[in-house]
Parts: C-alpha cells; structure tokens; sequence
C-alpha cells in the first residue's frame, strides 16, 4: 500500500513540474493597468499567447472589459458585448485559439485607445514553428497589432507561471509528509 501511495505521489510530482509551467497570467497594460492613455496596439508585441493562459484587466472605476466581435472592435461598437465585467479585477481566460477583441464599454473611451486585440495561439507542451500566420476573415482587420506566437519559452515581465523548482520543492514536501505518516 505504502509503495501505491509513493507512485501515486511520484506521478503527480512529474505531472506538477510541467503543467503549471505552461500557463502564463497576462496583467494587461503591464503596471498602467487598462486606463486611457495605454497603447495597447504595441503591448502584445514580444508576447506568447496560448489557450490556457489568462489576461488580467486592473482598472479604476469608470471602465470597463468589454470582449466583442472584430467588427464591434473595429467600429468601437458598445452594447453587443460577448461578455463585459465593470468589477476593477478581471481575469480573462483563454480559452480557444484565434483572436479575442476587448474594449472598454464606456462611450469614447474604445475611440481613445482603451481597445486590445490579442492572437492566441493552440496550447502545446513544445514550442510551435512560428511559422503559420493568423487568418482573419476578410473585412475584419484588427487596427491593433497582434502577434503570431514564437515560442513558449518566452514570457515578458508581466506574465507570472509557477516555477517548476517551487513545483519540486511543494511535492516533495508533500511527498515526505505522506511518507511520513505511512
């Protein structure tokens, strides 16, 4: 029983080590936060965005997280939002590869520059080619520069991952304990 339970425990020490080290947290903005007066038509560039990953929207009141389709994006339209947050914090999971649109809801503030468009790319334990090129549907050209993943290896100041040497260090903890008490 106590060799089951070591297997077990080795099993999810491996499984630890490499998959929290795949999803990146993205603050968006960087310490700017989302506020009026950010490019966020440069801030993507020299990041890696894939499935998995999540944005985080830190803002004042008076704004909000508005994502919405490529036309809305490109028009600034309000009022036909796939999802809209006003709380001050909000993490944006990603969930499917393509590219996500977000604006800020309030009335002129998309107009002013409060519009990020992200290319996500598909999550993959090795790092992709970089070779493909994200399609968008004709007509609907994003003003924002987005980004055509490089690597996964690569993350910029603002994404946060837990530390596979954090990872080892918890689960043989956690391995010690349970041996311990077996």
């Amino acid at each position: 029983m106590a060799s089951f339970n070591a297997g077990v425990v080795c099993a999810l020490l491996v499984l630890c080590m490499f998959v929290p080290s795949l999803a990146t947290v993205y603050t968006v903005g960087d310490t700017s936060g989302w506020a009026i007066g950010t490019d966020y038509s440069t801030w993507p560039s020299g990041k890696t965005f894939a499935v998995g990953d999540s944005l985080v929207f830190n803002y004042g009141g008076g704004h909000t997280v508005d994502e919405v389709s490529a036309s809305d994006y490109n028009s600034c339209t309000v009022g036909n939002s796939l999802s809209t947050d006003s709380s001050g914090t909000t993490t944006i999971p990603l969930k499917t590869a393509g590219t996500h649109y977000f604006i800020c809801g309030v009335v002129g503030h998309c107009g002013s520059g409060m519009k990020l468009a992200v290319t996500v790319g598909k999550a993959s334990a090795t790092a992709p080619s970089g070779t493909g090129t994200p399609s968008t549907p004709a007509g609907n050209t994003p003003t924002a520069t987005t980004t055509t993943p490089t690597t996964t290896s690569t993350h910029s100041s603002s994404g946060t991952t837990l530390s596979p040497i954090v990872a080892l260090f918890v689960m043989a903890w956690s391995t010690f304990s349970v041996l311990a008490l077996t």
